[in-house]
């Protein structure tokens, strides 16, 4: 909590805080930062005055970054309608992976990406089931389910009743229940690394027994670049899909990679990223396929030290 007439260094340490929220309330980083940025924004506008009469400056940034995250949920759906294709999340790489120092060395403004706590509740399968709530049911779940804020302050940022925002934050909780239980970080990952051997060698029988038969792969090319417009279902429609890509796009490399904290794949050509593939896994076979390749969703993996080839 703050304290009265907070320091601007007092203030500016909220920032990864509020990145944190923003990100999981928006599944986009580009957005997160803007939505971060404006609120910054405002409060620098207010009178010192006022700013001095605000006991917690960083529950004030917060409460205003959630309400402009609840405007930007309301006004996406529609934004989303005119969307290319389908709309994913935009993923997140574990810069270690990529940079063996960890940054420590980089200058300059820290990245946001940085930023953001890679945990259960950042994995592109929790962010799906997020992007399936209202956006009043995705801003009481998250800040009371995620962030433990108590409803009380909640209601403040959704204009409801705290017994409303509880009784939103329970309708999200039963989504989230219904969704798949994730499977051990260990688990994905064996899985995975078969997917990849067997996606390099094109063989086909081995991605099919690798593939749930009711397997979905979702891709997200916003228009922007050469992909399925629709979801492909089944394991043996996906495991033809993936070989075919291959077949089509000679040269690239796969490497395994954290996606959104999670095992994933990361898809390189000249040493860009040009895919980024995340996995849901239950009883040992793939059940879901996230594939973006939208490069606009890609500028976190863009950055110094990501186009390089090194293995951990």
């Amino acid at each position: 909590m703050g304290t009265v007439g907070a320091d601007t260094d007092a203030i500016a340490g909220e920032q990864r805080q509020l990145i944190n929220v923003a990100y999981r309330l928006l599944g986009s980083l580009t957005e997160a930062e803007d939505a971060v940025q404006d609120a910054y924004a405002r409060w620098y506008a207010l009178p010192r005055s006022r700013q001095q009469e605000i006991l917690s400056p960083g529950a004030w940034l917060t409460t205003v970054t959630s309400r402009i995250c609840l405007d930007l949920l309301g006004s996406a759906r529609a934004r989303r309608e005119r969307y290319v294709g389908a709309w994913l999340p935009e993923p997140l790489p574990d810069r270690t992976e990529w940079d063996h120092t960890g940054g420590a060395d980089r200058t300059g403004p820290v990245d946001p990406a940085d930023q953001i706590v890679q945990d259960e509740s950042v994995t592109m399968a929790f962010l799906v089931v997020l992007e399936a709530m209202t956006p009043a049911e995705r801003v009481a779940f998250v800040l009371h389910d995620v962030f433990r804020y108590p409803f009380a302050e909640i209601a403040d940022v959704l204009g409801r009743t705290p017994a409303a925002c509880k009784q939103l934050a329970a309708s999200a909780r039963r989504r989230v229940s219904a969704a798949r239980a994730p499977v051990a970080a260990t688990g994905r990952s064996d899985v995975v690394r078969h997917v990849k051997e067997a996606w390099e060698t094109k063989d086909i029988a081995a991605l099919v027994g690798l593939l749930d038969p009711a397997a979905v792969m979702t891709a997200d090319g916003g228009g922007m670049v050469g992909t399925v417009l629709r979801p492909v279902e089944g394991g043996a429609r996906i495991a033809q899909y993936m070989v075919a890509v291959a077949d089509k796009a000679p040269g690239l490399e796969l490497l395994e990679r954290s996606v959104n904290g999670a095992p994933g794949l990361v898809a390189q050509s000249a040493g860009v990223v040009v895919t980024v593939a995340s996995f849901d896994v239950s009883d040992g076979h793939v059940t879901r396929i996230w594939v973006v390749r939208n490069p606009e969703k890609l500028r976190p993996w863009g950055q110094e030290g990501y186009g390089v080839s090194q293995r951990p």
